[in-house]
């Protein structure tokens, strides 16, 4: 049976190869900023939007349900890693436009938040694969594995078409081209 986990470890295959495409932008001190803009775009609208609205609105209060606590221990964790991937990119995108209106010293913010963010991210992602997922998995029944899975599906077609799955997948694989080739 597919599991909830395992969809949500299927987002995390792309989301990480978007942080391997962030960080070589920053190796390669790109200064595309339609490139950082269609990042941003991504992280808050695939990584952020569709893939932490099922983790943050489904999968964690059910596991809230199970006695997984929002204030301490993993799901708590995770949350607070979350505002803080969100600061990240909120640094990404005032550098950007800082960038954009000629400072160019602001670069550096965009790397540095860019950098911040994919670090983050990777280390954030394998607290959730291998500890939090796997503790999900012990407490979850079959039936609540499919009532996540459906509603993760509802979330999935709601998305912006632009950046639903496979529209976000396309984009990550573009960026992944250029920069990881």
């Amino acid at each position: 049976m597919n599991t909830a986990t395992q969809n949500l470890e299927n987002d995390h295959i792309y989301i990480l190869r978007l942080c391997d495409v962030i960080l070589k932008m920053v190796e390669k001190e790109s200064t595309e900023t339609d490139h950082f803009e269609l990042v941003v775009q991504l992280i808050k609208n695939f990584a952020d939007g569709l893939h932490h609205a099922k983790e943050e609105d489904l999968l964690f209060p059910l596991l809230g349900d199970k006695g997984f606590s929002k204030e301490q221990g993993p799901v708590a964790v995770m949350l607070h890693e979350h505002v803080q991937g969100r600061n990240f990119v909120h640094g990404v995108t005032e550098g950007i436009q800082a960038f954009k209106s000629g400072n160019s010293d602001s670069i550096q913010v965009i790397y540095e938040n860019l950098s911040g963010y994919a670090h983050l991210l990777q280390a954030h992602i394998d607290k959730e694969n291998n500890i939090l997922f796997r503790m999900a998995d012990d407490v979850l029944n079959d039936d609540e594995q499919k009532y996540l899975l459906s509603k993760f599906s509802t979330i999935e077609e709601n998305a912006k078409p632009e950046f639903n799955l496979t529209n976000s997948i396309q984009n990550i694989n573009k960026l992944a081209a250029i920069y990881l080739a």
